[in-house]
């Protein structure tokens, strides 16, 4: 079982090159958040500290110890989290009305309680979607380029 730490530096192996991402907080019920940054490298960059004070592509949350374990992604390195990075950001969700293929009523949520939102503001639809993601999910969205904003639910 992977001893994780607050501030771990995650490398994951894409097609594209590494990428990285860092562990910033745990939840008691969706596990492992991960501020997952775009940036592809063909070699392990040297500075973590510069690295994670980009913003990030995304956030998400992620089975980590179990991926750590399973040899899928790597802890490389620990640097503190970003003060801005330190509060748990909100989240939105909702259910995917299938005929449509869109939410309809979102929800937002900080961790802890959940509230109506109806339709999202400019601002709101930049606010991760809460789920758990497996690493096929992760690497297909880094790959792509994919952001909460700009996608299509």
């Amino acid at each position: 079982m992977a001893k994780l730490k607050i501030g771990d530096i995650v490398e994951i192996k894409t097609g594209k090159g590494l990428t990285y991402a860092q562990y910033t907080h745990k939840h008691k019920q969706y596990g492992a958040l991960l501020r997952v940054f775009g940036n592809f490298y063909c070699a392990r960059p040297g500075d973590f500290a510069e690295l994670v004070k980009n913003r990030p592509a995304f956030i998400c949350f992620f089975p980590l110890s179990a991926a750590v374990d399973q040899g899928i992604v790597s802890i490389v390195d620990n640097v503190a989290v970003q003060s801005e990075a330190q509060a748990f950001p909100t989240f939105r969700a909702g259910v995917i009305d299938p005929s449509t293929r869109k939410v309809g009523v979102w929800w937002l949520w900080d961790g802890e309680k959940e509230w109506r939102a109806g339709e999202l503001t400019a601002e709101q639809r930049k606010f991760p979607i809460r789920g758990v993601w497996n690493d096929t999910l992760l690497i297909e969205r880094i790959e792509s380029g994919w952001t909460p904003e700009t996608d299509p639910t």
